[in-house]
C-alpha cells in the first residue's frame, strides 16, 4: 500500500514523470475511466472531485454555513485531507475520519455546489491537486475532474476532455447512485453543472485538448481510448 498523501507539501517537492489531466462534466465516467486507465497504464490515480466532496463533508461536520462564502473558506484551516492515488488502494480521509463512503451522500452532493462555486476555494484546491500530483511515486499519475486540462495542469502530457451526451450522464449517474430517484440525481447533476459553469468553462475542450465522447463507447472502449492517447505520447516521434 502506498502512504497517503497529505496536503500542504512543500512546492516541487515531487514532480510527476508523466500526467494525463482529464476534465469532464460528472456522468462522464471520468472517475472509473481514469482510475481504469492508470490502472492499465501502471500509474497514480487522482480523484480531484473527492477533495471537493470532502471539504463539503467537513464544512457540514462541523456546522458551517454554507450560504456564508467567508465561513466557507475559513473551515480550509481545520481541513486535514488525505487521499490514497494507487488505483488498487483508493480511500479518501478527513483527519483520522475514513469518509471514502461518506462523501457520496446525497447531502454531501447537495453541499458541493456552496463549495465549488468559490474561486477562493477553488484556488486553495487547485495547489492541493497539484501537490498531489508531485508526490507521485509510479511512472506518472492521472488526474481527473473539472478545469484539470485548463487550470491545474495545462501542461499535462496528455490533456483529455471525456463528455457524452445529456441523457447518457444522466442515465449513468442514476445507475450510481442508488439513494436517489432518476429525478432527484438528474437535478442534482443538474445544479451541479449550473454551478460549476459560473467558474470554469468544463463542456469545450480548450486548444490542445483532445475530445473523447463516450456516448456510443462502452467502459472498456472509453478506457482504451484514455489508454491509447497515453502510450501514443509517450511513444517516441521518428
Amino acid at each position: 500500500m502506498r502512504d497517503p498523501l497529505p496536503a500542504g507539501l512543500p512546492q516541487g517537492a515531487y514532480v510527476a514523470k508523466f500526467v494525463v489531466a482529464v476534465d469532464g462534466p460528472a456522468g462522464s465516467g471520468k472517475s472509473s475511466v481514469s482510475r481504469a486507465a492508470a490502472r492499465v497504464l501502471g500509474f497514480d490515480y487522482q480523484d480531484t472531485g473527492a477533495a471537493y466532496r470532502a471539504l463539503a463533508w467537513h464544512a457540514l461536520r462541523y456546522g458551517v454555513d454554507l450560504d456564508d462564502p467567508a465561513a466557507v473558506v475559513a473551515s480550509w484551516d481545520t481541513f486535514r485531507y488525505q487521499i490514497g492515488t494507487d488505483p488498487d488502494d483508493y480511500f479518501v480521509r478527513v483527519g483520522d475520519t475514513d469518509v471514502t463512503e461518506a462523501i457520496r451522500t446525497p447531502e454531501v452532493t447537495a453541499a458541493v455546489a456552496h463549495i465549488a462555486k468559490l474561486p477562493a476555494v477553488r484556488a486553495k484546491l487547485v495547489q492541493l491537486f497539484r501537490d498531489v500530483m508531485r508526490r507521485a511515486d509510479a511512472p506518472g499519475i492521472i488526474t481527473e475532474g473539472r478545469d484539470i486540462t485548463t487550470v491545474v495542469a495545462p501542461d499535462a502530457e496528455v490533456r483529455i476532455l471525456l463528455t457524452a451526451d445529456e441523457s447518457v450522464r444522466m442515465a449513468r449517474r442514476s445507475a450510481e447512485v442508488t439513494t436517489q430517484t432518476p429525478e432527484e440525481t438528474a437535478r442534482a447533476l443538474a445544479r451541479r453543472d449550473q454551478a460549476d459553469a459560473r467558474v470554469v468553462d468544463f463542456m469545450n475542450a480548450a486548444d490542445g485538448v483532445t475530445t473523447v465522447d463516450s456516448t456510443d463507447l462502452d467502459f472498456d472502449q472509453t478506457v482504451q481510448a484514455v489508454v491509447d492517447l497515453a502510450r501514443t505520447a509517450t511513444t517516441p516521434q521518428d
